[in-house]
């Protein structure tokens, strides 16, 4: 097994006003564990960064974009740039993980049902194993014109979702025990 960590979009703007991640507790302590995780074990952390001309929070060059202060203090491979929420639509992710042999990808980031879901049925579809860390992914409650639903709720229909067919499910730190 040849993996790679996905940290996707641990930007600005997930730490405060109206997109503040806030469940699990603790989701980004966990995305830092495992950056440091798989750094130490040589495995490739290529961090992802959503772009949105449309979206004033994901104004290229804007305080929101920007990444977490953390994120860009760690080693990483590459940096994505995306402007959807699958990483590999429009981007060269695919050719850089075919390029380093890479077969199984992790997911870590924000947030849990927009961007790292899609993330993942993309991987699994284009033929990558995926492992969704659970405690390193994270979201918000969501109302809209078809309802509303809690983080937790949210977050748990995700993770049952992925377990049922497209990734392996796991908790950072078993993640960890198994570099």
């Amino acid at each position: 097994m040849k993996r790679a960590l996905l940290v996707i979009d641990v930007q600005n703007v997930y730490f405060a006003g109206k997109l503040l991640i806030t469940h699990p507790a603790g989701s980004f302590e966990n995305i830092l564990k495992a950056m440091d995780g798989a750094n130490a074990a040589g495995i490739p952390v290529i961090v992802i960064q959503h772009t949105a001309s449309s979206m004033a929070a994901f104004q290229k060059g804007s305080p929101q974009w920007q990444l977490h202060p953390e994120v860009t203090k760690r080693p990483c491979l590459t940096v994505v740039d995306k402007t959807l929420p699958g990483s590999f639509t429009g981007t060269g992710l695919e050719t850089v993980l075919r390029e380093k042999g890479v077969d199984t990808v992790a997911i870590a980031g924000y947030m849990t049902q927009m961007c790292c879901d899609t993330t993942a049925r993309q991987a699994f579809h284009l033929g990558f194993a995926v492992e969704f860390l659970s405690d390193a992914t994270g979201t918000l409650a969501v109302s809209n014109s078809a309802g509303s639903v809690t983080a937790e709720e949210l977050h748990r229909a995700i993770l049952v979702t992925q377990a049922m067919r497209f990734s392996k499910v796991m908790t950072t730190k078993d993640w960890l025990a198994g570099l």
